[in-house]
């Protein structure tokens, strides 16, 4: 744990955005795994020079993504399929089940030492959930959380429950990694290929914001308006 003396730097609520556009899902797992390694290692040797957080926002090829708590069940084509569909499959070691990423989806991994700033994996997690359901209010679409389940949802009466953000996280000595997906323009039907977070689709659907809209939205406009809540919750001042 960081002593008194060094909870408090110039860099502690400084938060550098990086926008890597469409990106390669194993190469922005390995930049952000080295983001991810180098705050723990500074945080063991120079806390003192903590450089401050990171945000990497990007959109992915297709690829299908299980946490180390998944049910490999919940991939429902073969790996040696997956070319077909123009996809890849990793396992990886965020928590959570099998999720999907695409173009259209944008995907927000903030790297951060969360003992510059709270040290509540819960409040964290609900953090992310609100700054999605801010942004949907941005956009006149109610968002909301489901009790028991992680996550951004959009809930009408006598209609099935629709997942439009997915959220796995990791921490390590209270240094985050992974993030959350949330549905812009998606083409939903990739879905189809997963049983999305392990949930029924007999019982809850995956929707996007162009869905709820019924017409095509702007990726940067919900970028602009992501990293405005984004640095609002988590008290944070942008660089970018």
């Amino acid at each position: 744990m960081l002593d008194n003396q060094n909870i408090l730097t110039k860099n502690s609520h400084s938060l550098k955005v990086e926008d890597l556009g469409l990106s390669d899902y194993e190469k922005t797992w390995k930049y952000q795994t080295e983001l991810h390694e180098r705050l723990i290692y500074i945080k063991r040797n120079q806390p003192e020079n903590f450089p401050g957080h990171s945000l990497i926002l990007c959109e992915h090829p297709h690829v299908f993504t299980l946490g180390k708590s998944g049910d490999e069940a919940n991939l429902l084509q073969a790996e040696h399929e997956m070319e077909a569909i123009q996809a890849k499959f990793y396992r990886i070691n965020r928590g959570g089940d099998i999720t999907y990423h695409g173009p259209g989806q944008l995907v927000a991994y903030p790297i951060l030492d969360l003992e510059y700033l709270f040290t509540d994996v819960h409040k964290f997690v609900r953090l992310l959930e609100q700054t999605v359901i801010d942004v949907l209010a941005e956009f006149d679409v109610l968002g909301s959380r489901i009790e028991g389940l992680t996550g951004v949802w959009i809930q009408i009466p006598n209609q099935k429950p629709r997942k439009i953000c997915a959220i796995g996280v990791h921490l390590s000595r209270w240094v985050s990694l992974h993030g959350l997906a949330f549905n812009i323009n998606t083409d939903l039907n990739y879905f189809n290929y997963i049983v999305p977070c392990g949930i029924d689709p007999k019982q809850k659907e995956v929707t996007s914001l162009s869905r709820e809209l019924q017409h095509p939205v702007s990726m940067e406009t919900v970028k602009e308006v992501f990293i405005r809540y984004f640095a609002t919750h988590f008290n944070l001042n942008t660089n970018s």
